[in-house]
């Protein structure tokens, strides 16, 4: 899953959509990349690329004039110092809003059904959008400029409303943050217009003819602080809670209390105590654009944001106007089940953030020297985890003494999972390191990562100061060097100093927290616009490692919708049975096929039959270590996982060697879906490790062979050595086979393919036939056209016929053949169509020719015969019909 070959490191390079990243190996590109992504973002970013190249055909002229003064015309700004320095908006940043304007200003997109022609698989229906206005979700990683982003977009709305005739945009604005932390962050940068006067946002006046400076009359409301309203030129910044009127829910007589119903809504103080109804400002005002920071938490319409924004919606309505537009931005558009926004119209991945150095790179250790870090059988939480804290601090002391010259403060950031256990590693640490006196900031989080704002009055001064401090850590004059916190802080704490992260809590199913976000808190650089390589350590439990390593596969799953008769997706080919050709006999075309029990299985009582002194592997050649070398803990990237440095754990480490082989069968079992044989396979590791792996016997509880054991040749050695021994002594031919059940082709399930060429047969179920290549479409017009051929079917998924066989490298593998064809009543033959053949597919073939042995055998009233038709063979026969084709290929 490595990036494009070609994937620049220039964080300002146009990125040529050709060579984006995808959560997948590059040789899958062809097959995979828009399978893998958000459903529009493939499309989007081949047609903005293209509008860009034609310098915005067709925007009008004030979105035309902005984005030229803002990505093509050169500019500086000052820094800390006051000096001039270029500046220039990162790709990602010019790419979300690039594509939020084509897709309204030039493509003229003013609902969720004139997004779904973008969606080029087809798996967007118009059901999976909640809401009836338009909504764009922008994807950016933590710590890549969402705010800038943000900035741009209400800059664009605000004079497109000014100068274009007719704009239905706007000029009043309502920003939403999650919470207090985070909207604290945003306030610093629109207080006072600052981002507007500090970045070059607004064209000097006289650019394009407009007086952009002048004409910037907009006011900044923030929470409490509400000045006098104008009609329009408002910026209404606020957390959500702020949004919330109440409930939304109107009495009803059905209610089961009918107390509201008959007496009145009783009177309820509002959770944050607000002195001013912010939310019904905002629904008096005749024109609004919502801008969500931080909006992966709009994920259910049932949640009170939702609806607040869905109310204002509806308030508008009534005047005869309509929100204009909602933006979203955040680094993870998915709601708690991994599903993705489907709204989601831009995207820029953690993995490109990370190679561009647009965030700092996140460092694990190696599987090996994990190993060496145990979990102690304590009941005391600090005591448990001893060894994975020891080497947090120790790996944050090394930062923070190269960073202490700079002016620059390393922070550690360790996570928990309850206040107790919050406060007994605050206590550990202070106790175990006197530098960490007084210099351990805690927080105590409810359950989803979040401080909670409902807050007594006696308590508000505590949450203030809280946060005063948390905001300030970076500083060095803050006291404050560790933050420990119950859970990850979801959002708002982006300092910017965090160089370790310490995860101590096992991530579960129910987890609310995704991983880019428990990263977030630490990928922020220190040293903004400067060439300096910037990375965090990410030490933790196996459980939370495994978690932040999935960013590297992330790929896309869409959100699930009841589709009722409004909900059908509209898609570009649908593959069905053809019940509504009135031409077609679905009965005497239809083909049946036996399902037969696997053949091909894996004998897990054989494991014990594993002689590892016969195993054909290269011996590696022992290194000796120094002794600091074997107390290394070694650290690579989570992207590219080459070694990045070393660390040595100071605390006494005893040699586990149970842990480290623990590691290796834990993995052979996952890479080969084995269960229930931990403890042979332990034993076999073992003795392999010890006896046979190196050039010479080792002692599994020597530390030198523990350091040789994170050495990439004895990984892979150990691991592929296994897969192979255990897949050539377990996965047989059981040597019979029965019929377990039949399934008719006509009972396929409708489904969608992406826009390709395809054959209306009339000698088929299906009402259209597509193939994976022209040469399958070639044959099937050849079956469909041949007189000696009564029916035929393309294999697609879903009718669900699959064959186990055993592949190359010996595991047991499914094949799916081409087609089927029907001859005669009582003959059916399974065809292979190959254009370039590997080694795989002369398993395949044998493995087929023996299925149709077996399915003949087994039952009496069909004859099925496999096919295999070579490409260069059709071509060189060319045969006028089937028995022609047969005849020249078919064996004995």
């Amino acid at each position: 899953m490595a990036l494009h070959k070609d994937f620049p490191k220039d964080k300002f390079e146009i990125l040529d959509p050709a060579i984006r990243w995808f959560p997948a190996d590059e040789d899958l590109r062809k097959e995979g990349y828009e399978k893998l992504l958000p459903p529009f973002v493939p499309r989007l970013r081949e047609e903005v690329a293209q509008w860009r190249n034609e310098n915005y055909k067709g925007a009008s002229e004030t979105s035309k004039a902005l984005l030229n003064w803002w990505f093509n015309e050169p500019h500086t700004i000052l820094n800390r110092d006051g000096l001039s320095i270029p500046f220039q908006y990162y790709f990602a940043q010019r790419e979300a809003v690039e594509t939020i304007i084509w897709l309204y200003d030039t493509e003229g997109v003013t609902s969720k059904y004139d997004l779904l022609k973008f969606d080029k698989l087809g798996r967007v229906s118009p059901n999976m959008f909640a809401e009836d206005w338009l909504r764009f979700v922008i994807k950016m990683a933590t710590g890549s400029g969402k705010t800038k982003v943000m900035s741009l977009l209400l800059a664009w709305s605000y004079f497109h409303k000014f100068y274009e005739e007719n704009s239905e945009l706007a000029k009043n604005f309502l920003l939403i943050t999650p919470n207090i932390i985070v909207l604290d962050r945003i306030k610093a940068d629109f207080e006072g217009l600052k981002i507007f006067n500090e970045d070059p946002i607004l064209p000097d006046n006289g650019y394009y003819g407009q007086n952009w400076e002048d004409d910037f009359q907009i006011k900044v409301h923030f929470q409490d602080e509400v000045g006098t309203i104008a009609k329009s030129g408002n910026i209404f910044l606020t957390n959500i809670h702020r949004v919330y009127e109440g409930s939304l829910k109107q009495p009803s007589f059905s209610d089961d209390d009918l107390s509201d119903y008959f007496l009145g809504k009783k009177v309820v103080g509002k959770t944050t105590d607000s002195k001013i109804d912010l939310g019904e400002i905002v629904r008096d005002v005749d024109e609004l654009v919502v801008i969500n920071d931080e909006a992966h938490h709009i994920h259910d319409p049932k949640m009170a944001w939702f609806k607040s924004i869905e109310d204002i919606h509806n308030r508008l309505l009534q005047k005869g106007k309509k929100l204009a537009l909602q933006i979203d931005v955040t680094a993870t558009p998915k709601n708690n089940r991994g599903e993705i926004f489907v709204q989601t119209v831009s995207d820029y991945p953690l993995v490109e953030a990370i190679h561009q150095g647009v965030v700092k790179n996140p460092i694990l250790p190696d599987e090996a020297s994990r190993a060496k870090l145990i979990e102690k059988q304590s009941s005391l939480f600090a005591e448990k985890y001893e060894d994975f804290l020891r080497l947090g601090v120790e790996e944050w002391e090394k930062t923070y003494n190269t960073l202490e010259p700079t002016g620059k403060k390393s922070i550690l950031f360790i996570m928990t999972d309850d206040t107790k256990n919050c406060d007994d590693v605050a206590t550990f640490l202070e106790n175990s390191y006197p530098k960490l006196r007084n210099a351990i900031l805690t927080i105590h989080t409810n359950k989803s990562g979040e401080i909670s704002e409902t807050v007594s009055s006696k308590k508000e001064k505590e949450l203030q100061e809280l946060r005063r401090k948390a905001n300030e850590i970076d500083s060095m004059e803050s006291p404050y060097k560790v933050i420990v916190s119950v859970l990850m802080l979801k959002e708002g704490w982006d300092v910017k100093n965090v160089t370790t992260i310490v995860g101590l809590r096992p991530y579960g199913s129910d987890s609310k927290i995704l991983p880019e976000q428990t990263l977030g808190r630490g990928l922020r650089r220190m040293f903004f616009g400067q060439d300096v390589e910037e990375y965090v350590s990410i030490i933790g439990t196996p459980a939370f490692m495994e978690f932040v390593e999935s960013i590297k596969a992330e790929g896309v799953e869409l959100e699930k919708r009841k589709m009722d008769r409004m909900g059908k997706p509209i898609t570009p080919t649908v593959i069905e049975i053809d019940h509504q050709n009135v031409n077609k006999d679905i009965s005497s075309l239809d083909i049946i096929l036996p399902i037969l029990t696997p053949r091909i299985q894996r004998e897990y009582k054989n494991l014990n039959l594993l002689n590892e002194a016969q195993f054909t592997h290269q011996k590696i050649a022992i290194k000796e270590f120094s002794d600091e070398e074997k107390r290394e803990i070694v650290f690579k990237e989570v992207i590219d996982e080459k070694v990045h440095h070393t660390t040595i754990l100071q605390s006494s480490i005893e040699p586990n060697y149970q842990s480290v082989i623990g590691f290796f069968v834990q993995k052979i079992m996952k890479e080969l879906r084995l269960f229930g044989c931990y403890d042979v396979l332990f034993g076999k590791v073992k003795q392999f490790v010890a006896k046979h792996l190196f050039n010479k016997e080792v002692a599994l509880n020597d530390l030198n062979t523990l350091r040789n054991l994170s050495e990439l040749p004895a990984v892979k050695t150990i691991i592929e050595t296994f897969k192979q021994e255990i897949n050539n002594l377990t996965v047989t031919d059981v040597g019979d086979t029965e019929i377990r059940n039949y399934i008719k082709v006509s009972n396929a399930r409708p489904f969608v393919v992406t826009d390709r060429k395809y054959l209306l047969p009339r000698k088929s179920v299906f009402n259209k036939i597509v193939g994976d290549s022209e040469f399958e479409l070639e044959f099937a017009n050849f079956l469909e056209n041949t007189n000696d051929v009564i029916s035929f079917a393309k294999n697609y998924y879903e009718i669900h016929f699959k064959i186990d066989y055993k592949n190359v490298s010996g595991a047991i593998s499914s094949y799916y053949p081409d087609f089927f064809v029907k001859t005669d009543a009582k003959t059916v033959y399974i065809v292979e169509t190959k254009g370039r053949e590997d080694l795989d597919d002369i398993e395949k073939i044998k493995r087929l020719r023996q299925w149709c042995k077996d399915a003949s055998e087994r039952q009496k009233n069909i004859k099925y015969k496999m096919l295999y038709v070579k490409q260069e063979d059709w071509e060189k026969y060319k045969p006028k019909n089937f028995a022609e084709l047969t005849a020249s290929l078919e064996k004995p």
